[in-house]
């Protein structure tokens, strides 16, 4: 497999500057990094009528909800809600770092937008992140009326760590017979934390030549997992692990070609089909994990970003 032209010389580009691996790292030189970069190579800013940032309580403490309203609300057209959960291994990433891809979302989508800042690892380690994430959707349908909006169309999005955690919280949500989730949405998703997991991409791509490695995943691994051998084999850290899929919300996943975590993305989604989900995949074939927060420089990341708004434009409005 190789990359598209704007992805190799991307590659090139990163190569030529230096970049200290993320498993060489300090916790906060990774976030630090992570955010400089998601802000530099961001797509263009969408246009939205307003952004708001508002708190929400979790186990002790509180945590920040940014939501984003597409147009001027109208009482007998409420919007369809799309929880978003941001990237960057449980252990970087903010409501900054991927503001441009849920204004991205709420502009094209037609959708409302709350986007999640979960706590991270290691300070909070798992399953905190599902515990926020959870709540955020619960959250998302008890104020759906106060924000104009329509919980029975509710979606849940996210983009590798946050694919993860949209992942698990459709399962949750079916166990728990919580909030009624109308469609997910799983960009290059992480769904498999098993040391003994072994897919042909992870040793294909996860040599340090594709922007994410298999050192970098041992990483973000060790910060979030407190007990890697016990809760990796948990399906709210690997949700490809969850029992039975069936009756979870239509699907769609996302993956990259030359990504580490293509297989596992490709096998989740095999796995909703087998148990009769409706799902729609997707790879992008020649780029590499995290296109789409690089969209301001790989065109692939801008085209990603306008299929998966697509089709949640099509899943929530019926169009």
């Amino acid at each position: 497999m190789t990359t598209d032209t704007a992805t190799g010389a991307f590659l090139t580009a990163l190569k030529g500057a230096g970049r200290r691996p993320v498993w060489e790292a300090t916790v906060a030189e990774t976030r630090a990094s992570i955010r400089a970069a998601s802000l530099q190579l961001a797509a263009p800013s969408s246009e939205v009528h307003d952004v708001a940032d508002r708190k929400m309580p979790v186990p002790g403490g509180e945590i920040g909800l940014r939501i984003y309203v597409p147009r001027p609300a109208s009482e007998d057209r409420p919007f369809p809600i799309v929880v978003h959960f941001h990237g960057a291994g449980f252990v970087a990433g903010d409501l900054d770092t991927h503001d441009s891809i849920a204004r991205f979302h709420c502009h094209h989508a037609d959708a409302l937008v709350i986007a999640v800042d979960y706590r991270l690892a290691p300070d909070h380690p798992f399953p905190a992140a599902v515990i926020d994430a959870y709540a955020a959707v619960e959250w998302a349908v008890e104020h759906a009326r106060e924000l104009s909006g329509d919980a029975r169309r509710l979606a849940v999005l996210g983009d590798s760590a946050g694919g993860n955690l949209a992942a698990v919280v459709c399962q949750v949500a079916q166990a728990r017979n919580g909030p009624r989730i109308a469609f997910q949405a799983l960009v290059y998703p992480i769904v498999d934390f098993r040391l003994e997991a072994t897919y042909p991409s992870r040793e294909q791509f996860g040599g340090g030549d594709f922007f994410l490695s298999n050192r970098d995943l041992a990483f973000f691994r060790s910060c979030y997992l407190d007990d890697v051998q016990k809760q990796a084999s948990d399906p709210r850290a690997s949700p490809l692990l969850g029992g039975d899929l069936a009756g979870l919300p239509p699907a769609l996943v996302v993956t990259a070609g030359c990504d580490p975590l293509h297989d596992e993305g490709q096998a989740y989604a095999d796995r909703l089909a087998a148990a009769g989900v409706p799902v729609e995949y997707r790879c992008y074939d020649q780029t590499i994990h995290a296109f789409m927060s690089f969209a301001g420089a790989l065109p692939v990341g801008v085209e990603g970003l306008s299929f998966v708004a697509s089709r949640l434009r099509a899943a929530l409005h019926g169009t």
